[in-house]
């Protein structure tokens, strides 16, 4: 480790976990940045982690900068030590993998930024045009122990080139693709929003399932008949119309939630169809009841779970989108201003590892019951809140980190400096 540098020991176990992907410079900058960023309460640029490890005045910018511009490490071989960590963390031996992918837009300014482009920001109200890098983002969602809802740990991330480009949908196939080579054991189950379908999903294996909801163009084809002419036989059956679909409730907006949904009566589809040449069911979805329910279709290459656990799995969809929003908030991911390819290609994804490595961290060391007592306590404006926040997380992380760097190698009285130093980076860490 860097002399100087202070990693509390749960912390450093997690970091270990990530050794094999780096050389050692390279490791010693990566556990700096990763500190670094947690700590930091201002703006996450590359000095900015610097600043927040407290390492400005004994590492240089620059080697801080080249970690991402031109060491030699994997976003994808780090992403895939983190599913590992989090499999081994989170998820139970021999169950199935649940993903979730969504694209997300940073914003970005200037004519040298390597891959921005103007292109539609859903994360803004209404049809916003912005600039800045698209990522693709594959994360494991798993359900935390202190938690009732199903959270989202992204993984694996590719930056979308825009029109004439590979298009989102082959990105997200080659990042499963990723997680099904390094976890051959286990079943994967994948949720994604309508955009997600097409060919390049066919080729998936048989232990990949795949769920999206149906767009509201999409045609139906019946299951192809035998076929007794010359020449290739087809690959689906005739086409038969777009699916029947009910009025949406007006201004109806959020997710749809697992609890409320219920199977309708009327308007079920449960015969198999196709899906190019995978075949799979649509299932009819619906949120409350009337004409004031939200109903959707869902397809699901998943022949064999009930069409409760499919409507279950994709109601958990909606974790990546505050993941991503999490993310962009107190984690500070997109707020970096390099330019190169490599930096640009790296930052965004290591900003992304961090804050799941602070889930991890904080469920294996972290979590207390008083944790949610002391908040109410500090702020009894929150009378219905019972869980843990990730702000809460990164808090107690933030705690943690500081109280390691001032704790003293040997028993000694500390200065009243010391004593002042520790006061006031507690209160800027609960800020």
């Amino acid at each position: 480790m860097l002399p100087g540098l202070t990693v509390p020991g749960s912390l450093a176990v997690l970091l270990q976990a990530f050794r094999s992907c780096f050389r050692l410079r390279p490791f010693e900058v990566f556990c700096l940045l990763a500190v670094g960023m947690v700590t930091q309460t201002g703006w996450c640029t590359v000095t900015g982690m610097l600043t927040g490890a407290g390492m400005q005045t004994v590492v240089s910018h620059h080697r801080a900068h080249r970690f991402f511009s031109t060491h030699a490490w994997s976003a994808d071989q780090l992403g895939l030590a983190m599913a590992r960590l989090i499999v081994a963390t989170l998820v139970p031996a021999g169950a199935g993998l649940h993903l979730a992918v969504d694209d997300s837009l940073c914003r970005r300014r200037g004519t040298g930024v390597h891959g921005a482009f103007w292109t539609h920001d859903a994360s803004q109200p209404g049809q916003v045009i912005a600039r800045g890098n698209r990522w693709v983002i594959v994360g494991i969602v798993v359900a935390l122990p202190f938690s009732s809802r199903p959270t989202c740990l992204p993984v694996l991330f590719r930056l979308w080139g825009g029109k004439g480009s590979t298009t989102p949908v082959e990105l997200a196939r080659t990042l499963v693709g990723l997680l099904a080579r390094a976890f051959p054991d286990r079943a994967i189950h994948l949720v994604a929003d309508a955009a997600y379908h097409g060919k390049p999903l066919q080729d998936l294996p048989e232990r990949v399932t795949w769920t999206t909801r149906i767009q509201r163009n999409a045609c139906s084809t019946s299951p192809r008949r035998p076929h007794r002419q010359a020449g290739t036989p087809p690959h689906q059956g005739d086409r038969i119309g777009a699916p029947p679909r009910p009025p949406l409730a007006p201004g109806h907006r959020g997710p749809l939630r697992p609890h409320r949904h219920r199977a309708p009566r009327r308007g079920r589809l449960p015969v198999v169809r196709r899906f190019g040449k995978r075949t799979g069911r649509l299932i009819a979805a619906a949120e409350g009841a009337g004409e004031e329910g939200r109903q959707l279709l869902l397809f699901t290459t998943d022949l064999a779970a009930p069409a409760e656990q499919i409507i279950t799995r994709y109601a958990a969809r909606w974790s990546i989108e505050v993941a991503i929003e999490t993310a962009k908030g107190p984690m500070g991911v997109g707020q970096a201003r390099n330019r190169v390819e490599l930096a640009v290609q790296r930052t965004v994804p290591f900003g992304m590892l961090t804050m799941s490595l602070v889930y991890c961290w904080y469920t294996r060391y972290g979590h207390h019951p008083d944790d949610v007592t002391a908040r109410r306590a500090a702020a009894p404006w929150y009378t219905t809140k019972t869980e843990p926040s990730f702000a809460d997380m990164l808090a107690t992380l933030r705690r943690t980190i500081i109280a390691a760097r001032f704790l003293p190698e040997w028993p000694a009285q500390p200065t009243l400096e010391q004593i002042t130093a520790v006061h006031r980076a507690w209160a800027s860490a609960a800020a």
